[in-house]
């Protein structure tokens, strides 16, 4: 076990005083290993290193199943590594398997609040009022102070958007380390600099949408509408009606503009969550209309 103040080692008899109550005050990051698993041994440095880059604030308990099998049957666990994070007394995520640095990152991430995390807040505020000056400024300060904050850059790329500068932010997105740019929010910026770009100089939704009606086969404004929606997103609609132009620009034309409207619908499934229903239910359209 690496020697660290922040890395303890948990048994059956003190669980809940090490994980269980330990989590109300920080979050708890428990370790199912054994000696005789790689990949196990594999995760160890990373988890450390990981540990004493956050400073405390979560905790790494490690708790070897071969000595242990009461807990590896109260927990479920059904292969090594796998990874469970407490918080408030409560098992919130779970990982299973070696996963890359950038996948703990994102599941620490969510549950552990960072003083720069307040700066995101206010610019998104700012941003909102229309102070997108402010805001650059606000993100472009918190992220020199605290760099390790991965959230930060999105945000930034976000507030360039919204504010016309789609270049800067493609090159700010461009020079995240590559797990961060395959992270996803790394996907969900590169997918808002995509749609920028097809947006860009387009009219209004509205202007848009009466061209369309008057000509339903103007695929070049079909393709900017869906963009558009899909990057405003203020409506409920907004995304649905983004991904039904996409699927219908498939439709009217699946080899347009090289595959244009398949393209637009996996950039837009790139601004979504994994388990956002929207998705599934589109890639079978889209499957569907492919084969």
């Amino acid at each position: 076990m690496a020697d660290s103040p922040r890395i303890f080692a948990a048994a059956e008899d003190n669980f809940d005083d090490v994980v269980i109550a330990a989590s109300r005050a920080r979050p708890v990051l428990v370790d199912f290993w054994a000696e005789w698993c790689a990949p196990c041994q594999m995760l160890a440095p990373v988890l450390a290193r990981l540990v004493d880059e956050y400073q405390g604030k979560f905790a790494l308990v490690k708790v070897n199943t071969d000595e242990n099998q009461t807990l590896v049957a109260q927990f479920g666990v059904r292969s090594l590594p796998t990874l469970m994070l407490f918080k408030d007394a409560q098992a919130v995520e779970e990982t299973l398997g070696a996963q890359p640095e950038s996948v703990l990152r994102e599941m620490l991430d969510r549950h552990i609040a960072r003083d720069s995390d307040r700066a995101i807040a206010r610019a998104d505020e700012l941003a909102r009022q229309g102070d997108a000056s402010a805001a650059i400024a606000m993100l472009e300060q918190a992220l020199q102070a605290d760099p390790a904050n991965h959230r930060i850059a999105p945000a930034l790329c976000n507030v360039l958007l919204a504010a016309g500068r789609a270049a800067e932010a493609e090159e700010l997105r461009d020079a995240l380390p590559a797990e961060l740019r395959e992270s996803a929010e790394g996907k969900a910026s590169a997918a808002r600099i995509a749609l920028a770009k097809i947006a860009a100089d387009a009219p209004a939704p509205a202007e848009l949408q009466k061209a369309i009606a008057a000509h339903p086969d103007d695929l070049q404004n079909r393709h900017r509408l869906a963009a558009r929606l899909a990057l405003r997103n203020d409506m409920p609609d907004d995304t649905e009606s983004a991904l039904r132009h996409m699927l219908d620009i498939m439709r009217r034309d699946r080899h347009w503009n090289d595959e244009a409207g398949k393209r637009g619908l996996l950039t837009i499934f790139d601004l979504l969550a994994d388990d956002d229903e929207r998705v599934g239910r589109y890639r079978r359209k889209m499957f569907n209309l492919l084969h």
